[in-house]
């Protein structure tokens, strides 16, 4: 009985433990609030928010998925929410190449752990929007989109990068939210999109 006792005891600080580990790993991500804005208005701090409001929704959209939530899909035919974090994970790859100059080629990445995905994700985005902010940014005909298939690129301007990965990255992480609601783990009702701030 007391050996019983005792493994319990332990078993209970193991996991207390893994939780604070976790949480504490959780706060080193970027995004668990939005940075303070800009004083002035420029063409990349204005770029700069967009990718931060982004980084925010992502963050608690993906924060504490379960095994079951990543594998919940509406239908046969659609994403699961892990196939969906990919998605996200390889349009911020876009995003920040984009202010990097750097081309887009074609990756695999099913490999990547749900972990690994989220991490690398908001990292993608902190970048992206450091870049935005630095000053070379208030030129954004300097960033473009380039893909590059073999010998073939492909150019797009800055304005794409708008309507296209940023706005998809937006729609996709709203999806992440309704999918976990569905499958029985609701995004933390706290969050404030609009402040950027989590009542804790």
């Amino acid at each position: 009985m007391k050996n019983c006792s005792i493994l319990k005891r332990l078993g209970l600080v193991f996991f207390f433990t893994l939780v604070t580990q976790l949480q504490a790993q959780d706060m080193k991500l970027p995004y668990h609030e939005i940075p303070d804005y800009p004083e002035t208005y420029t063409a990349g701090n204005v770029a700069a928010r967009m990718i931060d409001g982004l980084g925010y929704r992502y963050y608690w959209a993906s924060e504490g998925l379960t095994q079951n939530d990543l594998e919940y899909k509406p239908s046969e035919e659609g994403r699961s929410s892990l196939e969906t974090l990919r998605h996200i994970y390889g349009l911020t790859i876009n995003i920040v190449n984009a202010t990097t100059a750097t081309p887009n080629t074609r990756m695999d990445l099913s490999a990547f752990s749900y972990e690994e995905l989220r991490q690398k994700t908001l990292e993608n985005l902190k970048t992206t929007s450091d870049n935005l902010l630095g000053e070379s940014s208030q030129n954004l005909e300097e960033f473009n989109i380039i893909f590059q298939r073999g010998d073939q690129q492909t150019v797009l301007p800055f304005w794409n990068l708008i309507n296209g990965m940023i706005s998809d990255a937006i729609y996709h992480t709203g999806q992440i939210v309704l999918m976990r609601r569905t499958s029985g783990n609701p995004q933390n009702p706290n969050v404030n999109v609009l402040l950027g701030k989590t009542r804790e």
